[in-house]
């Protein structure tokens, strides 16, 4: 029987990982604090096996953001990483190489939710063609979503 493995890092590269082992389950919190880490309306987070994560490439910084609560993030692009608390470590769904599987399962902190986060897909889709023209012509500095042996540590620059 072969054991999962999965990778993922930051946006530059700096910092990567790899995970054996299962997962927990995939949440999304909707908490001020991870609304804050994230710069976004929620948090999407899955637990890490206990002993099944390994940093390939340099780690995060860590905010303690609480007196039991650490947040990681890459300090040389920001992207939010982790979220260590006593029960465990959980790491951000987005940073993920392959993420479609990782669909959150349960909220965390419903009652702090943003009052109109409920109906936010509900709105119309932007459908202006020259816009998605011009989205294409975008040239990303970001690492693949795979591991690479070598990766400038400021990114991709042409």
């Amino acid at each position: 029987m072969s054991e999962a493995t999965r990778s993922g890092g930051c946006q530059c590269g700096a910092v990567r990982f790899r995970i054996r082992g299962e997962l927990g389950r995939p949440s999304i919190c909707h908490c001020r604090m991870c609304q804050k880490q994230f710069g976004s309306f929620f948090s999407a987070l899955v637990t890490a096996p206990d002993d099944g994560l390994e940093w390939t490439r340099g780690e995060p910084t860590y905010f303690q953001s609480s007196v039991n609560i650490d947040r990681g993030f890459c300090k040389n692009c920001g992207t939010p990483m982790t979220y260590r608390h006593p029960g465990g470590l959980e790491i951000a769904i987005g940073a993920f190489d392959e993420r479609d599987d990782l669909a959150p399962q349960i909220q965390v902190n419903h009652a702090a939710r943003l009052p109109w986060v409920d109906t936010i897909f509900e709105k119309p889709v932007h459908q202006d063609p020259d816009f998605y023209s011009r989205q294409e012509q975008i040239i990303s500095f970001q690492h693949p979503d795979h591991d690479t042996d070598v990766w400038p540590a400021e990114g991709l620059k042409i």
